[in-house]
């Protein structure tokens, strides 16, 4: 947080490839910018650290002396000259329209050209009008998306993704358990269910009285404002446009505090009520029984209130956990250590930035005891897709470092892609040589609910399909889910016995939540993948396993957790 990280300076990068795509410049220069960013982010070290180092930063995949140039002013400086003057001929708000699904950058210049929107606001106005019924190309679904798309982007515009909020929050934490007197100090909040999207950051502490717990955090680094100074609690608005809330108590209400400020709001009071019934009260101070005070200090002091099992804060949502509590019979769910093996990423011979070996080894440094190398195939020609040559020559090596390898075994997959008529981007004879297939939507998001479902439906059929890939398409806060009839997807993989995947990438978490638990009712199992591009991408794990246990999975509901031989196992019958 104190140091330009890489996510800042691959965000920046991006910034400027979004604005020279609006102006319709050379797109080698625009894929430049965007390759860079992919590098800076999935790279396992800071740029800030290498700057430092005098690391040569022309030796990482797609960064040249200009761009080298270009991240270590934004290093030493924290801004970028070229991007400063690059907004300037800009109006401020026209890269904003980029994340209203439909509207690309050549859209977004004609509606600039021809109507003068320069803004979300203007837009707005616009469509009110009905003035982009006028525009060429922009018929009434693709209106219809765009409405649907500013309200999405009006609600979003102030959430941040976990994969912000999280690392922010840790920071923050990690210093305010230093402080002197404090006891505990606890993510609490949305982000501690580990909601894709928070609105801010809530925390907990529990401090004795002569605590400097406050005086800290109100002297935290990249503070741009106090919204609020107490002594129990304080609000401060980061640099970053994130809003901190903390709140400081008592040791005997820590349980009591931490629990009601986790929430969800539905829980809570589903609780509350429960205790009014029998004669109790709950808050954020403690649990009473008339007016003798019965517990506070710890979360499972209101559990054991009710003679419930403790309910973990990723299914606090009131879908049902309590009553399976009351029953002793809540899931086991998943934790990260129940994973075996990762079975979606990607390499050099694609759009990866380490060759097979470096991702093997990183597997087996954390634990793994096999991976699936899944680079894409040849009609995904932006993420240099591979041919029939070059997945044979793959196929080739990865059975080489199968021989040459200990302790870590390379399933032979590719992510397929699946076409508009649901075939797949891969020869039968190629197909069957594979350990399994991973397959994918990433064209034709716009087909209707009936003409995708079909289209996924009929790629299902195919013998050697295994795993349906990121199952929505979504991109969070960047692009909506493509329109599937998700109940007939899964019922068609339960009687094939395929496999729907969760992908832990952060800008993806894809199964949501919901959909995880419908799998898990229907019967469908998931596996957990990073679909990573780089060494640092396969440490995004957490995000999936967190995703997993919103979705009230267990180990058994996740094929991953499966020893090599069991998984061999179960693809193999998928496949007869």
């Amino acid at each position: 947080m104190p140091q330009v990280d890489n996510r800042k300076i691959a965000k920046m990068f991006n910034e400027i490839a979004d604005l020279l795509d609006i102006d319709g410049d050379n797109p080698f220069k625009v894929r430049a910018y965007r390759n860079a960013a992919r590098t800076i982010l999935g790279y396992p070290r800071q740029m800030a650290d290498l700057v430092e180092e005098g690391f040569d930063l022309t030796s990482l995949r797609g960064i040249g002396k200009e761009l080298a140039k270009k991240i270590t002013e934004i290093v030493q400086t924290g801004k970028l000259a070229y991007l400063e003057k690059l907004k300037k001929t800009h109006p401020s708000q026209l890269e904003e329209l980029l994340k209203i699904p439909g509207l690309g950058p050549k859209r977004v210049r004609l509606l600039h050209e021809l109507l003068h929107i320069n803004s979300l606001a203007d837009l707005e106005k616009a469509l009110k009008a009905g003035k982009l019924e006028k525009v060429p190309g922009f018929g009434k679904k693709l209106i219809a998306k765009i409405e649907n798309g500013i309200q999405t982007r009006r609600y979003e515009a102030h959430r941040f993704k976990l994969s912000e909020a999280l690392p922010v929050a840790e920071w923050i934490v990690k210093i305010l358990k230093k402080t002197k007197g404090a006891v505990h100090v606890a993510i609490a909040g949305s982000l501690r269910r580990k909601k894709e999207t928070v609105h801010d950051i809530d925390l907990v502490a529990a401090c004795e009285e002569t605590s400097d717990t406050m005086v800290y955090f109100l002297n935290l680094p990249k503070i741009q404002k106090i919204v609020m100074k107490g002594t129990t609690r304080s609000t401060i608005l980061l640099e970053n446009g994130m809003s901190v809330d903390l709140r400081v108590v008592g040791i005997e209400n820590f349980g009591a505090t931490l629990h009601h400020f986790t929430g969800s709001k539905a829980h809570n009071i589903t609780l509350r009520k429960m205790a009014v019934e029998k004669g109790m009260k709950i808050n954020e101070y403690g649990i009473w029984q008339g007016n003798k005070r019965i517990g506070g200090e710890r979360e499972q002091d209101i559990y054991d209130a009710f003679g419930m099992q403790y309910i973990e804060p990723e299914m606090r949502e009131n879908r049902g956990e309590i009553a399976l509590a009351q029953k002793h019979s809540l899931p086991n769910l998943i934790v990260q250590t129940d994973i075996k093996g990762d079975l979606h990423m990607h390499t050099t011979y694609s759009d990866g930035l380490a060759s097979i070996e470096e991702m093997a080894q990183q597997a087996k440094r954390l634990g793994y005891e096999y991976i699936a190398i899944t680079d894409h195939t040849e009609h995904l020609k932006v993420a240099h897709g591979m041919d029939e040559k070059r997945i044979k020559t793959q196929l080739e090596e990865i059975d080489t470092l199968n021989e040459k390898l200990d302790g870590i075994t390379i399933l032979k997959s590719a992510e397929v892609d699946i076409l508009e008529d649901g075939s797949l981007d891969m020869p039968q004879s190629m197909l069957k040589a594979l350990d399994l297939a991973v397959c994918s939507v990433h064209t034709k998001f716009n087909l209707s609910r009936e003409k995708q479902t079909k289209r996924i439906l009929k790629a299902m059929e195919n013998p050697h399909f295994s795993i349906l890939a990121h199952p929505t398409g979504r991109l969070i806060g960047l692009r909506e889910p493509y329109a599937i009839d998700m109940e007939a997807v899964m019922q068609n993989a339960k009687e094939r016995g395929c496999i729907l995947e969760l992908n832990a990438q952060p800008d993806r978490l894809d199964l949501n939540d919901i959909h995880c638990k419908m799998a898990k009712e229907m019967g469908v199992r998931i596996a957990v993948s990073t679909d990573a591009h780089s060494l640092k991408d396969l440490e995004l794990m957490r995000y999936g396993i967190w995703q997993a246990r919103r979705g009230w999975l267990e180990k058994e509901d996740v094929v991953n957790t499966l020893s090599l031989s069991a998984l061999q196992t179960l693809l193999g019958a998928i496949k007869s």
